[in-house]
């Protein structure tokens, strides 16, 4: 069995440093052998090269009689993945800093496992790692929430308490309360869809536009709309926000 081209064992190493020093011993003790160079004889017997046995010697000559049991590195790109039990760790931290509004980098994330797990993680290895994950690194949106003015928050605080003290006690009403509401509608308005032959087509004689707009107030309490309360009027204009036709 050839051993050339792979790489050696703990085992191996002391195999070929055990029969490398019996060949030499065999030289020293013998007046013929088959050749007096031990070391092309080990690289012979195990079918590795010379080279390899002289440098499995040097080892041997370096640390003692054992060589040091060292696993050996396995070929290809080095193991310095970060380990998947980090996973949720960096996924909590990630996440509870953008809540804060803070930023993540990757130096300030290697920090911060080093001082809290003792893993010390490359910054490539890291980005890496973030991007397998399922992290994204990208542009931070602001998360802008809706601010009432401050006067339609004392404006809901004053209804509200008109509200209650309107109320007595078993929760009945002392003076009927009013509630008011508008809407608009334009005058041809139509709706699109209808009902059709197919040997006729979807042809039907609706008006070319929407025509002028109808304002619409009214009022209503528990009991249903207040009788004489309905006011129809025609809009001045046709915009969007019909709300200053009422003012």
């Amino acid at each position: 069995m050839a051993f050339q081209g792979r790489e050696l064992t703990l085992e191996l190493k002391q195999l070929v440093m055990h029969l490398n020093r019996h060949f030499d011993e065999e030289r020293k003790s013998q007046k013929e052998v088959s050749t007096r160079n031990p070391t092309l004889r080990t690289a012979q017997a195990l079918g590795i090269g010379e080279i390899t046995v002289k440098r499995i010697m040097a080892e041997y000559r370096q640390h003692g009689d054992t060589l040091e049991a060292q696993a050996p590195k396995p070929r290809g790109k080095p193991d310095c993945r970060a380990a998947v039990n980090l996973q949720p760790v960096i996924r909590e931290y990630v996440r509870t800093k953008n809540l804060a509004g803070q930023r993540v980098g990757v130096e300030k994330l290697r920090h911060y496992l080093l001082e809290t797990h003792g893993a010390d993680i490359a910054p490539v290895t890291l980005w890496r790692t973030l991007q397998r994950w399922g992290f994204t690194y990208g542009t931070g949106m602001r998360r802008s929430a809706l601010q009432e003015q401050e006067y339609v928050v004392l404006a809901r605080r004053r209804y509200l308490r008109q509200k209650r003290a309107n109320r007595n006690p078993d929760g009945s009403l002392q003076r009927p309360e009013v509630y008011l509401d508008e809407t608009f509608v334009n005058k041809t308005h139509s709706g699109q869809f209808t009902w059709y032959l197919e040997e006729d087509g979807p042809w039907v004689n609706k008006p070319s536009g929407k025509g002028p707009r109808l304002s619409i107030v009214h009022a209503m309490t528990v009991s249903g709309w207040v009788a004489g309360a309905a006011l129809v009027f025609e809009a001045a204009q046709r915009t969007s926000d019909y709300h200053g036709q009422r003012t």
